[in-house]
Order: C-alpha cells, then structure tokens, then sequence
C-alpha cells in the first residue's frame, strides 16, 4: 500500500515538473518576442530648420481708449423738451444735442430785466440829485448797488437758461441716445456717450524690466482682428511712472492716427515695438514644439540604431531654448541647427526613438504673417 503510494506521488510531480517545463519555455518564448517587438512607424511631417533674421521686439495685449471720451450729462435738472441728435452721428464742438424746458425760467428773467430797467432809471435819477445836493452820497451808492445787483441777477437767470441747453463739449463720435422728449432728468442724468476718435490711444503694459528700452516717440505697430481690424502704426506718448505692484508692469500709452475710425474705444489689439536690433535665429512652426513644465523640446529626425544593431529612420527628442514668437513661427535661440530636420506635426504621438514615416503631403502652417479668413 506505501509502495502504491509513493509511486503515484512520484508520477504527479514528474507530471507537474513536465506542465511547468513547458510553461516556462512558452513565457520565454513570449518574452523574446515582445523584445524583439518593433511597432509600426508613425507617420508624420517635417519640416528643415531655417535661419532668419528677427528684430527684437516686444508684443503685448492694447486696449484701445478715445483721446476725449465722455458721457454726457445734464448740468441741471428738468424736462426734456427737443432732442437734437440722432445715435452714432458725428457731431461738431458746441452743437445743441438737447434742449430742456426754461419757460419758468424765461419768465424770471422778464422779471428781472424788468427790475433791472426799473433800477437803472433810479440810479440815473439819483446822480442827478446828487449833482445838485437834494440827496445824500449814501442815497446814490445805494442805488449803484441795487443796479448792480439787479444786472447780476439778469445775468445768473440768463446763465441758467444757457446751462438747460446742453451742447457737445468737443467734436466726436455720439453713441446710443439714453434719453426721451418729456423725461425729467436730475442734476448729472447722462443723455449719451461722445467719443473722439482720431486720434486715438492705445494702453499696454510691460515688464518693469523692459521699461528702459522704452521712450516716448518710439514707433508702434498695432494689429486689431475682424473686418473693421488691420495693421495701425502709432508712437508712445507716455510711460507711467507708476509700476504695478501686483504685477510688476507699467503701463505705456500710444497714440495712433485713426481718420477712419476703424479702431473703437474698448477694442482688443496686438502692440508690437522693436526694443533692439535685429538677430539671428532658428525659425520653426509653432506645431513642432511640445511644450512642458520640465522644458520646451522638438523631435528631431534622425538614424536611429535598434537593439539588434540594424538602423532605421527614427527620432531623438531635443530640448530646445525658445524667443519669441511671430505668426505661425517661434523663434528657436538654442538647441536646433540649421539644416537639421525636424517634426512638423504629429510630435504628440512620439517618444524619443520611436520610427517614423515622412509624408509631407500637407504641411501645417508656416506663415510669420498669417490672414486667416473670417468664417
């Protein structure tokens, strides 16, 4: 019975042992395939590095604002009697854009100029007696002053009158009308907004340590999107003596001719201003970068060797130094060569020494001026 049953356990592990054989020669089989493994290669566009020269400049986000812009107000209060101007309309320095109610007013001014004349007449009465000594000198200085007050009080009513027409300060562009024949308006109501616009300012800020290459009278380059947008040149005409503690920027003003009007208060532009000379630089498409916390890299294309020792064409990752930006086109300072070639697009895809298949059929874009269109 023990003979029995060694036996049988001896058959078991000879089983078990030969089960296990062939199981581990399976996974190293696997093993050895996976890697030996090549994935297919991917297929992406390149572009080769090309030099070119690039004025040092330095861009910011503008806000454009009028040179004169206001909302105009009513200087007191009343009822609106005749609107003269219509929304949007140009309007010159001085001209009447509404008219309030002043009959209680006229009729006070009839009244003192009435008291007025009445004054006037009395006075030239007590000259006369006083040239021939009936009255007293106190008699004739009362009467001078009451002349006096009765003309001052003609000329506050008249003012008053004046002030109940509202006029536009300066020349310029008028906006959306806010008010209505026969509404009340208080002391300070707004009517509508008056904007000049030409010339016209344009506000950015800067880094507080570029601020010395700034003066007034340098040459501005101004870009606004949309139809009714373009390309603008303006100079500086102030730089704040302020720095913002919050950002550390200062803020820089330029003016810009505008006879067009195509630039409106409030609108987002592109400011451009050369802060140097011009220098030399590696230029690429803005899709070949990969952008990352550790550092900016590109792929370059390049012979790559497998673990077996045969070669293909493959890529090798190069971290790269980055200028500025133009258009479709960054500026590359250091890491990249003229000549070499690069991924153009498809770089999310690759890993350093990953295989790849060049089909530059369609290439992405390239341009340091681009006009897309406006769909």
């Amino acid at each position: 019975m023990a003979k029995r049953m060694i036996v049988m356990l001896v058959a078991v592990a000879a089983f078990l042992g030969a089960i296990g054989t062939v199981k581990f020669r399976q996974i190293q089989a696997a093993v050895a395939q996976a890697s030996s493994f090549q994935p297919p290669p991917e297929a992406v566009t390149t572009v080769v590095a090309r030099k070119a020269e690039w004025p040092a400049s330095l861009g910011a986000i503008g806000t454009v604002t009028a040179a004169r812009g206001v909302t105009v107000s009513a200087d007191l209060p009343g009822i609106v009697e005749t609107i003269e101007f219509d929304s949007g309309r140009a309007v010159r320095a001085g001209e009447v854009l509404v008219r309030l109610d002043t009959r209680q007013e006229k009729a006070q001014l009839a009244a003192a100029e009435a008291q007025r004349d009445l004054t006037r007449l009395n006075l030239e009465r007590a000259r006369g007696l006083r040239t021939e000594g009936v009255i007293a000198q106190a008699d004739l200085d009362r009467a001078v002053a009451e002349s006096a007050q009765a003309e001052a009080r003609v000329g506050e009513i008249r003012a008053t009158i004046d002030r109940k027409t509202v006029r536009a300060p300066f020349g310029g562009i008028l906006g959306i009308r806010q008010v209505n024949v026969g509404q009340y308006l208080t002391g300070g109501a707004p009517i509508v907004p008056l904007q000049s616009l030409d010339p016209i300012y344009v506000n950015f800020s800067v880094p507080q340590q570029e601020v010395g290459g700034l003066t007034v009278g340098h040459e501005v380059q101004v870009s606004a999107e949309g139809p009714a947008g373009g390309d603008f040149n303006g100079r500086i005409t102030a730089v704040d003596s302020v720095v913002d503690e919050s950002t550390r920027n200062v803020q820089v003003q330029a003016t810009l001719p505008n006879p067009t009007g195509r630039l409106r208060p409030g609108m987002f532009v592109q400011t451009s201003v050369a802060v140097g000379a011009t220098r030399t630089v590696v230029v690429l498409p803005a899709s070949a970068l990969n952008y990352a916390p550790y550092g900016d890299s590109v792929f370059v294309v390049d012979d790559v060797k497998g673990p077996k020792g045969e070669t293909y064409r493959g890529v090798r990752q190069q971290f790269v130094k980055l200028g500025g930006a133009r258009g479709d086109q960054v500026a590359v300072v250091s890491g990249i060569k003229e000549g070499e070639e690069v991924v153009s697009s498809g770089a999310f895809k690759l890993r350093n020494g990953a295989a790849i298949s060049v089909k530059n059929d369609v290439q992405p874009p390239n341009n340091p001026a681009p006009k897309p269109e406006d769909n």
